[in-house]
């Protein structure tokens, strides 16, 4: 029953989120301020996983395509398709859910208990639409320029250390890089990457704004809300690949 319950208010929710705004200089202002706050903030986390991940793929692929039989720049092409397809944008939202949606539900979880939200309410103010429309917006606007981030910075990555370690030469990884790319694929991913923003952006905040207690309840919420969120990561990765990807 509590699943449901929880269907049917996060829904509901979504509804007041969505509802015509009628300040638009305001919610403009707190677009680019929750771009700054929830994407540009990430980019850090973002470069430095993606370079260490696409060093490790790469490494990875030297020791186990250690067969004369194949050639060698499928090292470079196994990297970028893991990048592209995976690792950029599932396992990369997934962390970033970790990330933003507790920071999130920490910051409007702080607001509802200490009735910030109900001085909004009381002032005729949709909180919802007011602090969570900027908040959706604005990851749906980072999210594509951080897959594009961490694919590139993955590639490097593992060209610098694959050619650094003797592993492979540049001229075979960039060969592989540029062997039977299919631009679908990127597609494909900055599709998934609207999705997975969506969900980061929406869960956390059904929790914050719900939250009910003091510190303790909100450090739960967090919780729940990046527990939940991953997991519906993965159940929506599973669909779109299943729809999309044929």
């Amino acid at each position: 029953m509590d699943f449901f319950f929880h269907v049917g208010r996060y829904f509901s929710f979504l509804g007041r989120v969505f509802s015509k705004t009628e300040r638009k200089k305001i919610f403009f202002r707190n677009v680019f301020q929750e771009i700054g706050t929830l994407g540009v903030n990430s980019v850090g986390l973002v470069i430095i996983m993606s370079i260490f991940m696409g060093a490790i793929i790469t490494l990875q692929m030297v020791y186990n395509l250690t067969s004369p039989f194949l050639p060698v720049f499928l090292i470079g092409l196994g990297n970028r398709e893991l990048l592209i397809l995976e690792f950029s944008s599932t396992i990369l939202s997934l962390l970033l859910a970790g990330k933003i949606g507790s920071n999130i539900t920490s910051e409007i979880g702080s607001m509802r208990v200490t009735e910030q939200i109900d001085s909004l309410e009381i002032m005729g103010i949709n909180s919802a639409e007011y602090l969570i429309f900027p908040k959706i917006i604005a990851i749906l606007f980072i999210f594509p320029f951080l897959y594009i981030l961490s694919v590139f910075f993955g590639l490097v990555g593992g060209l610098v250390v694959g050619t650094s370690f003797g592993a492979i030469s540049p001229t075979d990884y960039i060969n592989g890089l540029q062997h039977s790319f299919i631009p679908y694929h990127f597609s494909f991913s900055i599709i998934k990457m609207l999705f997975y923003g969506f969900l980061i952006a929406t869960i956390p905040s059904y929790y914050g704004y719900y939250v009910k207690g003091g510190a303790f309840d909100i450090g739960k919420a967090s919780m729940s809300a990046v527990v939940n969120t991953d997991i519906l990561i993965l159940v929506f990765d599973l669909i779109l690949t299943q729809i999309l990807f044929k």
